[in-house]
């Protein structure tokens, strides 16, 4: 049912004024409206001007849309080339490992062939092989324990022997008297005199013990027994290992002709000089023989001859410790105070002997707080 109101206006309220303008169109007419609630599609039409729905109030119109202006060009952008992709590669499960030649177990339906079984001949090579193994450890250990463990062990037997002999000479105080003969109670395998090299270093000193054999020589420098002792006419004869146990004698192919060799006893200092090398023999006064240091040395000559600085010898050549070296017996004539030292030559080997002879050139008594000149030198 609708209402139609008189024309002219609404009652009480005069005359409706006509709108003016153009009409309106069909599209302002009518609103599409979207389906609501439970309505598939619906449209209503809205008579905008219509004098039916006066008391409704009319819709705004929803404003036309608007063609999008587009952006101002700019400057084209280069093509980027295309993004290589990578492919993720799956992780490997333990059915699909691969092995040392690129097959798949898993896709190989063969087994590997069990091992040959073990031969005679396999046994042989495999049994030669630890023994060699277990040969080269056992000589590694042994090496090892000479170089290294005697020289530890001999050191603290050195230590005991100059502790020792120590005691014994502050024990045993005797005054120093040129025109007396020292006395030593030599006893084997016990320090009797300690011997210092100073060219090779202020700390090298060893005290000298009574004998050569193994026990002896493991202590330290072992005096040759029969020979003469420190400062008598004859030949002073010591030995000492060069590697191992203490290797007192390691440098000894270091020394030079009038290189100074000290050996202190209880009452007396004693200085040997090592004698000139076959070498150097011949033009000795024109050349070394003319340094201060070498005051006192020269070339040996008569039966002394063949005795020089250094010189090596096979093991058997005993003669190089007799009272003259290389002479048998005992010659006629004075003899001259001679030290002789005796190593292994060359290094861990005993095949050779390295031999050095010096000459006694000058005696210091002893007194308190005296030290030698000769045991400064470099």
């Amino acid at each position: 049912m609708s209402y139609d109101p008189p024309r002219g206006g609404t009652p009480g309220r005069g005359p409706r004024p006509e709108r003016r303008g153009r009409p309106p169109s069909d599209a302002e007419r009518t609103q599409r409206i979207g389906p609501v609630g439970g309505d598939t599609e619906a449209t209503v039409y809205v008579d905008a001007f219509s004098g039916d729905l006066a008391p409704a109030r009319p819709a705004s119109p929803r404003p036309a849309p608007q063609r999008p202006v587009p952006p101002r060009a700019g400057p084209r952008r280069p093509p980027e080339p295309p993004t290589e992709v990578i492919p993720r590669v799956a992780a490997a499960t333990e059915d699909e490992s691969v092995d040392d030649d690129g097959v798949s177990p898993a896709a190989s339906d063969e087994s590997p062939p069990p091992p040959p079984p073990d031969g005679p001949v396999r046994k042989t090579i495999r049994a030669f092989g630890e023994l060699l193994i277990t040969a080269g450890l056992v000589v590694l250990l042994f090496v090892v324990y000479e170089v290294y463990v005697t020289d530890l062990i001999s050191a603290g037997k050195q230590e005991d022997a100059t502790t020792a002999l120590d005691q014994q000479w502050d024990s045993n105080t005797v005054e120093a008297d040129p025109q007396r003969q020292a006395q030593y109670d030599l006893i084997s395998g016990q320090a009797f005199a300690k011997m210092y090299i100073p060219v090779f270093g202020v700390d090298y000193k060893f005290s000298i013990v009574e004998g050569t054999t193994d026990p002896d020589l493991q202590i330290g420098p072992g005096h040759y027994v029969g020979t003469a002792l420190p400062g008598q006419p004859g030949n002073f004869a010591v030995a000492g290992h060069r590697v191992g146990k203490g290797a007192p004698f390691n440098d000894l192919d270091l020394l030079s002709s009038c290189d100074a060799i000290v050996v202190e006893t209880q009452t007396q200092w004693f200085v040997y000089r090592m004698l000139p090398t076959s070498k150097e023999a011949a033009g000795w006064a024109e050349g070394k023989g003319r340094s201060a240091r070498c005051a006192g040395v020269t070339p040996l000559q008569g039966d002394y001859s063949r005795t020089v600085g250094q010189e090596i010898v096979t093991p058997h050549q005993g003669e190089v410790i007799n009272t003259v070296p290389h002479v048998d017996g005992d010659p006629a004539g004075d003899k001259l105070p001679l030290m002789t030292l005796t190593t292994c030559h060359p290094r861990f080997s005993d095949k050779q002997r390295l031999i050095v002879h010096a000459v006694f050139v000058k005696g210091y008594d002893k007194k308190p707080g005296f030290i030698p000149d000769e045991l400064k030198e470099q």
